[in-house]
């Protein structure tokens, strides 16, 4: 019953970028193509931990695809 619809925010990435205002100003600024890689790179995160990885290196200003 996982709702993985391309473009759809999971979850867990939603909640991190809600917590790390630059974070989520970056996922913002990026393009449609750049965002939806790196929300297909989060259905394929396992813990909180490698989740505050990847939004830490989007607050850092990283890219993904």
């Amino acid at each position: 019953m996982s709702n993985q619809n391309s473009g759809d925010i999971p979850l867990g990435l939603g909640m991190a970028l809600a917590q790390n205002q630059d974070a989520m100003t970056h996922f913002a600024s990026l393009s449609a193509m750049q965002r939806q890689a790196i929300i297909e790179a989060a259905h394929h995160i396992s813990s909180k931990q490698q989740m505050q990885s990847l939004v830490s290196e989007l607050a850092a200003g990283s890219t993904i695809g």
